[in-house]
């Protein structure tokens, strides 16, 4: 089980750190992933991370505002955004799977129920 946490409502330009806790597994052999929908579109990539943590891949859209990281020891995933968009708005969703990492939301197994980052402009 994937639980996402810390959206909420911020300003643009605002920052939000998002975490995501796996239970019932451990995520350290994992792929682990952050999606997000917007309302009225699909479901689009926006970070990955191997297992061991030392490779990241980042949609272009949030490249050098968001960072991607995780703490194997504590099954937890994180996102930073900084520097926040009202584009940004949508649901957040973390993702896991032993595959290596892909920006299709299709090839992922495991997901959490999503976190609501809305951005005010």
């Amino acid at each position: 089980q994937l639980v996402e946490s810390g959206g909420g409502l911020v300003q643009a330009g605002g920052s939000l750190r998002l975490s995501c806790v796996a239970s019932g597994r451990t995520v350290g052999s994992y792929t682990m992933g952050w999606f997000r929908q917007a309302p009225g579109k699909g479901r689009e990539f926006a970070a990955t991370i191997t297992p061991s943590g030392i490779i990241t891949s980042y949609a272009d859209s949030v490249k050098s505002r968001f960072t991607i990281s995780r703490d194997n020891a504590k099954n937890t995933l994180y996102l930073q955004m900084n520097s926040l968009k009202p584009e940004d708005t949508a649901v957040y969703y973390c993702a896991a799977d032993l595959l290596s990492p892909s920006i299709s939301a299709k090839s992922w197994k495991y997901w959490g129920q999503g976190t609501q980052v809305t951005v005010s402009s």
